[in-house]
């Protein structure tokens, strides 16, 4: 088993070490491309910034009228979710790599 192994690692590995490494190109409409996911980082941001407010706000008026404390939650996950977002470039650097 292991001369059958190693004979097909040594036809294949001549094969794979002609591959070579190919040089990244840039897409025929990545400047279209990169304006929507300016425009989509930029709308992210809004809600973000927009759901924070509006869970601060709630909590005041909970905590004034002595209501059930919900927006702790909405504050929190408003938070959490503009951390992924903002994170998400260099996440996807680890994972793919440069």
């Amino acid at each position: 088993m292991s001369t059958i192994l190693a004979a097909v690692h040594e036809t294949y590995g001549v094969y794979l070490a002609q591959v070579g490494n190919p040089t990244p190109e840039t897409p025929p409409a990545a400047d279209k491309l990169m304006k929507l996911v300016r425009y989509f980082t930029w709308f992210v941001l809004l809600s973000g910034i927009l759901g924070i407010t509006y869970a601060g706000g709630r909590f005041a008026w909970e905590k004034w009228t002595g209501g059930s404390m919900e927006s702790p939650k909405m504050v929190a996950g408003a938070m959490i979710g503009g951390i992924v977002a903002t994170s998400a470039g260099t996440i996807m650097n680890a994972v793919i790599g440069s």
